[in-house]
């Protein structure tokens, strides 16, 4: 499989051979270009997922889906961008306006630097942490933040409630899809990401890892789908009730920052699941399977994550529309009666398989 660190090296050496007295320019062009990758990334990942979903939503609803503006609908995002950067912001008088405008920044913020850990290819990963696991779990809580400060800077009832709403289901599911990573990181032995991907080279973890993994992964869906605040755990924006949630008085470009942290998002859990259970980057293999296996290397390792990637994010489309929102109180209980003792137990008992060898 073709390792893309050839490619960043080569260009590190080109900036080197040009300006050999100065490193310290070399490393700002550097970590210049790592930023536009990332704005430019971030936007485009974020403006796919929104037509994926449009295109998903109306599939399971058997209906037509964007088909007006563009070939079959496909320029129906670019004019949704356009109108959205022309609404005009209002600046409410009673507000805090420092937080108030600081809130959605916050929320990008942390989408954008877990966004920035995973390993898009074999090479192709803009930090790689030895506790790679550990900083996204930290980074990701940034969110719930921006999401409280949203709600309690707008001085209303709506957005406070659907702040506390959040920020409360966001803190309780952590819980669980923190149990579902260290369990998955008991299986590897490292908190490296690249790391974890490599321990799948002859497997993946929801094959190799026996129930705990596979307890592991649908805990995780459950968990992560409930974090990011997607049907049916979508009670912090739930319309009949608290209008938008805790962005109903955004407009414009602030309100739009919300939109596009909560699909990346999407794509950042979707990523992880396919980084810890499904192998990443790493191609199938299977044992005794040469020419199969000689066949998958061939395969870019990035449409390897990314098709990965969008399988997941499917996964998670396909629950949003298929079941109907829960109440608050159900929400809760299921974190702490049910996935946060399950998760717990089923740590132990992962920790159990490991030190006994009885994993593939």
């Amino acid at each position: 499989m073709f390792d893309l660190t050839i490619v960043t090296n080569w260009v590190h050496d080109l900036l080197t051979g040009w300006m050999p007295s100065m490193p310290w320019l070399v490393t700002t062009i550097e970590c210049v270009l790592v930023g536009l990758f990332l704005l430019v990334a971030y936007s485009v990942i974020a403006m796919i997922y929104i037509m994926y979903e449009r295109w998903v939503c109306a599939w399971i609803q058997c209906r037509l889906g964007p088909n007006r503006v563009g070939p079959k609908g496909t320029l129906q995002i670019f004019a949704d961008v356009i109108k959205i950067l022309q609404k005009e912001i209002i600046r409410l008088w009673s507000t805090d306006r420092f937080l108030f405008y600081l809130a959605p920044f916050l929320v990008v913020t942390a989408s954008v630097l877990t966004f920035a850990c995973l390993p898009w290819g074999k090479g192709f990963q803009i930090i790689d942490f030895n506790i790679g696991v550990f900083f996204i779990v930290a980074v990701s809580g940034i969110g719930v933040l921006g999401v409280l400060l949203a709600g309690w800077s707008s001085n209303s009832k709506y957005s406070l409630l659907g702040a506390m709403r959040s920020g409360a289901q966001m803190i309780s599911y952590e819980l669980s899809v923190g149990f579902s990573v260290l369990t998955i990181v008991c299986l590897a032995g490292t908190m490296s990401i690249t790391g974890i991907v490599e321990a799948q080279a002859d497997g993946w973890f929801l094959f190799k890892g026996h129930l705990p993994a596979l307890l592991a992964f649908i805990i995780y869906i459950i968990a992560a789908n409930a974090e990011n605040n997607r049907g049916p755990f979508d009670l912090p924006e739930a319309e009949h009730e608290l209008t938008a949630g805790y962005h109903t008085e955004y407009s414009g470009i602030h309100y739009g920052l919300f939109y596009l942290a909560e699909y990346l998002n999407l794509f950042v859990v979707s990523g992880i699941a396919a980084l810890l259970f499904l192998g990443g980057w790493m191609p199938l293999h299977v044992p005794g399977w040469e020419g199969f296996n000689t066949v998958m290397d061939y395969i870019p390792s990035t449409l390897w994550f990314l098709g990965k990637a969008f399988f997941m994010t499917f996964v998670f489309m396909w629950i949003r529309w298929s079941f109907p929102r829960v109440r608050i109180d159900q929400l809760l209980a299921l974190e702490w009666r049910y996935l946060m003792p399950i998760g717990l137990v089923n740590l132990v008992v992962m920790a159990v398989v490991v030190t006994q060898g009885w994993h593939f």
